[in-house]
């Protein structure tokens, strides 16, 4: 990632140069640079699907009392996870403890 020097907006790759989307003000790439920045994920857990169909309703973590959206429950199974900026809320998942459908809720 790189910020412009120009007007500090991010700056996008466009082949072989950095392009500031906001002024316009253009850059060429170095690759020994961007490799001493690059992100890896050597070393990282791959995660997948988590089968919980034989998990007991005790184990399956914290409820709340919401509304499902899909069968008209009112009690979730909820879990708070931070999917955009640090600066910015959590956001809030439900699984209903009924039908099982799952949905979100983000603050805004």
């Amino acid at each position: 990632m790189k910020f412009c020097d120009e007007c500090g907006s991010m700056m996008k790759t466009d082949d072989d140069a950095w392009v500031c989307g906001s002024c316009g003000h253009e850059e060429l790439r170095d690759a020994e640079e961007e490799a001493k920045t690059a992100v890896t994920t050597q070393g990282q857990e791959e995660t997948g699907v988590i089968d919980t169909s034989e998990v007991g309703a005790e184990d399956m973590g914290p409820t709340t009392e919401t509304l499902c959206p899909k069968c008209g429950n009112d009690r979730a199974f909820w879990e708070m996870k931070q999917i955009r900026a640090a600066d910015e809320s959590e956001t809030r998942f439900f699984t209903c403890t009924e039908c099982e459908h799952k949905w979100r809720e983000d603050d805004h």
